[in-house]
């Protein structure tokens, strides 16, 4: 379209001059923002394309599914609006991001072939050309074109053509060349004769770890995340990432979170280079150790915190720290397990349920306005009956937040049933006026 017509339909529209090389730049960056802090295997999918190998990596943020929010929600947070897919190839997962994600899409493991055939032929990453010769032939959709002899297609267009659709089915492999921007700290070991015993992987991670911190300390920085990159014979590329809470170049430390690992890997018919990179790496001076003479040296958790954010995720531990604020599920925050103290404590004034549900769960009461605690609750289909209670406690909403909560209010009571179990439970609303609530019974939090 003409830039006169543009601004003829859009008025004040912003007309800049297209930069190639600097999109280009641009892409490089948020791929290696991607290598950081989701997956070792990235690669640049021009023009407006990031392509990712999340195996042995999705773990780590909970889950195929809970890795994609993650990345699309930290795109949007910075203002990038993308699409992600997740499919058995390469060639699939650009088909669905494009054509059939909204944001995120899903491609269960096997049903790729039958998602591709609605798409339409741009989806295969042809040239523009072959597309239109393709369309002029009647060829519409990639389901079109499965049903046909593959031999006349490729004398008139090409091998590309079947190529792209057998890489798309994942009939074809496509490996992807891993980013690694200068700077980035690297050792490798090729080998003359393809390893795959776990011994002799775990006796060349050791060496490598050697490397690596060697090459930490003379630039005073210690690594938070490692990649491990196992290139089979068969150019299938198997990968190992481990994270560290704290800057760490100590080899022992490094070579036995990675050992731990050594199980994940599938050698095939053998491992022809090994190669592990410190992804992220952090300042790290040298500093003298501690005297027992002097005083006793602070426990130092850092090595269990990785063992188990390894095992279970980064996200499944974390350390709760106290947030400036009465609304109960609002004074609770995850923070780092070693990160630095919030400065803010925990309320004293009135107990504080060991359990806070993850939200209010409603339960059926009898109880006497206003200021009554229930007689009994019925909650998850059990009636129990209250033999104590202590409240209420009145909680106010935060009006500076939500015009909603100007006048909002909850009333809490601590109750104990005839088997000795005690509960935290609060009515929304004051008990007179509607305004301030809907006069419903929630429980909130059980005490140990």
């Amino acid at each position: 379209m003409p830039v006169s017509k543009a601004q003829a339909l859009v008025p004040g529209l912003r007309v800049a001059p297209a930069d190639p090389a600097e999109d280009a730049a641009s892409l490089e960056r948020l791929a290696l923002w991607v290598l950081q802090r989701f997956s070792p295997i990235v690669a640049v999918d021009p023009p407006d394309g990031i392509v990712i190998d999340s195996t042995g990596a999705d773990h780590l943020h909970g889950g195929e599914a809970a890795m994609l929010e993650a990345l699309t929600g930290r795109l949007a947070m910075s203002g990038v609006t993308a699409r992600a897919a997740i499919a058995d190839s390469w060639g699939a997962a650009h088909a669905l991001a494009r054509h059939r994600a909204a944001p995120v899409f899903l491609c269960e493991p096997g049903t790729g072939e039958s998602l591709l055939p609605p798409l339409p032929l741009a989806a295969l990453r042809l040239p523009p050309a072959t597309v239109a010769g393709l369309r002029t032939l009647g060829f519409v959709r990639i389901g079109d074109l499965l049903g046909q002899p593959r031999a006349p297609l490729a004398r008139r267009f090409g091998p590309e053509l079947c190529r792209r659709l057998d890489q798309a089915l994942g009939q074809a492999s496509e490996p992807i060349e891993p980013l690694r921007p200068n700077g980035l700290i690297e050792v490798r070991r090729s080998f003359a004769e393809p390893i795959a015993a776990a011994e002799t992987i775990a006796r060349y991670i050791g060496k490598l770890a050697v490397q690596l911190c060697a090459a930490l300390e003379e630039r005073e920085l210690g690594a938070r995340r490692l990649d491990l990159l196992c290139w089979r014979v068969d150019s299938n590329i198997q990968t190992v990432r481990v994270g560290l809470a704290q800057p760490q170049r100590d080899p022992k430390r490094l070579t036995r979170l990675l050992c731990d690992k050594i199980e994940t890997i599938s050698p095939g018919f053998g491992i022809e280079i090994l190669s592990l990179t410190a992804t992220i790496a952090e300042p790290l001076a040298a500093r003298q150790a501690a005297s027992r003479l002097i005083e006793e040296p602070a426990a130092d958790l850092s090595g269990l915190i990785d063992v188990l954010a390894n095992r279970v995720g980064v996200r499944a531990v974390y350390r709760l720290a106290p947030v400036p604020s009465d609304v109960p599920e609002r004074s609770v925050a995850r923070i780092a397990p070693l990160a630095e103290p919030v400065g803010a404590g925990w309320p004293d004034h009135w107990p504080r349920p060991a359990r806070l549900l993850p939200r209010p769960e409603p339960i059926e009461t009898m109880a006497l306005l206003p200021d009554h605690p229930p007689v009994w609750i019925a909650w998850r289909g059990i009636r129990r009956r209250v033999r104590r209670a202590d409240g209420p406690e009145r909680v106010f909403g935060e009006w500076w937040k939500r015009d909603a909560e100007l006048i909002a209010v909850r009333d809490y009571f601590r109750i104990e049933d005839d088997g000795g179990e005690r509960f935290w439970i609060f009515r929304a609303g004051d008990g007179e006026n509607l305004g301030t609530g809907s006069h419903r019974w929630f429980l909130h939090g059980v005490f140990g």
